[in-house]
């Protein structure tokens, strides 16, 4: 009992600052002031903090590694992408990005709100450490993708602007194009293997346990198809020198096409994976 009450106080301080913390980054884009952007960045890692803490009490509470409920998933998601762009904040100097990142953040904390704990969201049959893995690290892979092309839709505004001359006192306040380059370089040099390492952890699920068909699967080919695409693009990258504009450009469309071919599954084909219902 007090496990689960300490799991639900840690929830929703988390998102309370995940939703302060937003505010926070958008306010420094209208009033032009780089130093609420960095408050904003630190009232998230605090956040991210509280997050961590929640899954701890939650692995006490249940199996979670192998029985992740609803709301489980959704706020690893956040917690995914908040790892991700913190991290990247070691690297680089883009706290504005998280004007663009924060908003994502909160929306899975949000939806994560709204959905009833201890609802499974995998069936008894499909419960393994396998299919947790399988989980984890695309969500982690897919996270790093959704960064690359928040980075890219910045870079591409921001270009724009300069080319205009209309950045006027916004200057001071947003990073330099390189390092949002060098943030979607980075997304994709770490998000590609991990996310292949995760569908290969799939495929060998799916080969013990479903044994055939699972090849004709719709989410199995659109997710093979994303995967291919940014193969390609890691590729451009490393082997032809693919950057800026035309790399920011390309991993923002492979994105909105990766998000196009989970919501088209969902909706237009019986699919394997149809179970996942978040």
């Amino acid at each position: 009992m007090i496990f689960s009450n300490l799991e639900c106080m840690t929830f929703n301080m988390a998102l309370i600052l995940c939703a302060v913390s937003t505010t926070g980054y958008l306010l420094s884009l209208l009033v032009k002031r780089v130093r609420l952007a960095r408050i904003s960045t630190w009232i998230l890692a605090a956040a991210f903090g509280f997050l961590t803490i929640n899954f701890l009490f939650v692995m006490m509470n249940s199996s979670w590694l192998v029985n992740l409920d609803s709301r489980d998933f959704l706020s690893f998601c956040a917690w995914a992408v908040c790892a991700v762009y913190l991290a990247l904040q070691f690297k680089t100097k883009t706290r504005v990005l998280g004007a663009f990142i924060s908003p994502l953040i909160l929306l899975f904390m949000i939806a994560a709100a709204g959905e009833e704990a201890g609802r499974d969201l995998r069936p008894q049959n499909l419960q393994s450490w396998l299919t947790a893995l399988h989980l984890f690290l695309t969500i982690f892979g897919e996270a790093l993708f959704a960064i690359a092309s928040c980075a890219g839709l910045m870079f591409i505004m921001q270009n724009r602007l300069l080319k205009n001359k209309k950045l006027g006192g916004m200057i001071r306040l947003l990073p330099s194009l390189n390092d949002l380059d060098r943030i979607n370089h980075l997304c994709l040099l770490w998000g590609f293997p991990i996310l292949s390492v995760g569908i290969i952890a799939g495929v060998i699920f799916a080969e013990i346990r479903w044994e055939t068909g699972w090849l004709a699967d719709p989410k199995i080919i659109w997710t093979f198809a994303g995967w291919m695409i940014y193969g390609f693009l890691l590729h451009q990258r490393l082997a032809i020198g693919w950057k800026g504009y035309r790399m920011a450009l390309f991993s923002g469309i492979a994105f909105v096409l990766l998000l196009l071919s989970y919501g088209g599954v969902k909706i237009c084909f019986s699919t394997l994976h149809s179970f996942f219902q978040p």
